[in-house]
C-alpha cells in the first residue's frame, strides 16, 4: 500500500491555510468578504474548508497518482481520514472542484517567493484536450482549444507559457489556447514585466520587443534562424542558453508525474483546478531541476 509522508501532508495544508486565512483577512479590510472564491455564502455551508480541498487537489497531484476517483475513495476516504475527517463522498467533493481555481491561480503567485536570480528560462509547452483526429467532434472545451503546432506537430488544445529560474523556481506563468504564438507582444509583457537580468529561450521567442526589454534592465537571448546572421555573444551566456533544456525538465515533471495534461477531462474547469494543483503540487517539490548548482551556492 501506498505509504502518505505525514509531515509532507501537514506542510502542504499548513501553507495553504496560512495563505487562505491571509485572503479573508485582506479581503475583510476591503470589506469584499461576499465575493464568492470558495465556500459560498448561499445555500448550506460546506463541511470541509478551502485549505482542505486545496490540498486535498494538491496532494493527489503531489502524490504521482493518475487517477483521481481512486486517490480519493482508496486513500483520502481511507488512511488519509484522520487528517481529512469531514471529507464528503467523492460525488459531492467532484462538485466543490470548480469553484478552486481561482484561489489555487492565486496561492501559485502569492503562497510561494520564487527568487529572482536575474537568470530566467522561458518556454511554451501543449496541453493536449483530445487527439487531433476528434478535434471536431469535441465538445468540453468547444471555444476554448484551439489548433496549435509545435516541433512534433499539430495538436488541439492549450498551451502553457512558463518562466522560471536557473534553481527551478516557477517565477511567472500563463495558460492560452493553442494558437497564441510564443512571441505575442501582450503575452510576453504579462511572463516577463518587473524582470531584470537575462532570459534565455528558444527560435520562437525572436521579437521586435527585445529593445523594449532592454531599456527596462532585461536582455533576451535566443537561437537564431539558418537565415539570419551570426551574433556574437559572451561564453558565459552561450552555456545558459545550451542549458536551457531545464524548463523542459520542469514540464516533463509537471506531465509525466504531476499529471498536468490528460485527454479525459469532463469539465474545463475541474481541469483548469487540477491543472493548476499539479503545478502547486511541484511547488513542493524539494529537489526541483536546476542548473549551476555549487555546494553552498548558485553561480
Amino acid at each position: 500500500m501506498y505509504v502518505f509522508d505525514a509531515l509532507k501532508i501537514i506542510d502542504i495544508f499548513c501553507k495553504v491555510d496560512d495563505y487562505c486565512q491571509q485572503l479573508d483577512h485582506w479581503l475583510s479590510k476591503l470589506q469584499k468578504s461576499s465575493l464568492c472564491l470558495g465556500n459560498s455564502k448561499r445555500g448550506p455551508k460546506g463541511r470541509l474548508v478551502d485549505s482542505e480541498v486545496m490540498s486535498i487537489l494538491i496532494l493527489y497531484h503531489y502524490s504521482g497518482f493518475k487517477c483521481f476517483k481512486y486517490f480519493y475513495k482508496r486513500f483520502v476516504l481511507g488512511p488519509l481520514l484522520s487528517y481529512f475527517p469531514k471529507a464528503p463522498s467523492y460525488n459531492r467533493f467532484i462538485e466543490l472542484i470548480p469553484r478552486y481555481p481561482l484561489l489555487l491561480w492565486g496561492f501559485i503567485h502569492l503562497g510561494f517567493k520564487p527568487q529572482k536570480t536575474g537568470i530566467y528560462y522561458i518556454d511554451s509547452t501543449k496541453l493536449s484536450v483530445c487527439h487531433i483526429r476528434r478535434a471536431t467532434s469535441h465538445k468540453v472545451f468547444k471555444g476554448i482549444a484551439r489548433h496549435g503546432k509545435t516541433s512534433t506537430g499539430w495538436f488541439f488544445g492549450l498551451k502553457l507559457h512558463m518562466v522560471i529560474n536557473q534553481k527551478g523556481q516557477i517565477i511567472a506563468l500563463r495558460i492560452t489556447p493553442a494558437n497564441v504564438a510564443d512571441n505575442n507582444p501582450e503575452l510576453l509583457q504579462l511572463l516577463l514585466n518587473g524582470l531584470e537580468g537575462k532570459c534565455y529561450g528558444d527560435k520562437g521567442y525572436l521579437s521586435k520587443m527585445f529593445e523594449a526589454f532592454f531599456k527596462n534592465g532585461l536582455q533576451i537571448f535566443t537561437k537564431i534562424r539558418k537565415n539570419m546572421k551570426n551574433q556574437l555573444i559572451s561564453l558565459q551566456d552561450k552555456a545558459h542558453l545550451q542549458a536551457r533544456t531545464v524548463i523542459e525538465m520542469v514540464f516533463n515533471l509537471l506531465k509525466n508525474y504531476f499529471n498536468i495534461e490528460h485527454t479525459r477531462h469532463r469539465s474545463p474547469d475541474n481541469a483548469l483546478a487540477h491543472t493548476l494543483a499539479g503545478i502547486c503540487a511541484y511547488q513542493f517539490l524539494e529537489d526541483k531541476p536546476a542548473i549551476f548548482k555549487g555546494k553552498n551556492r548558485w553561480k
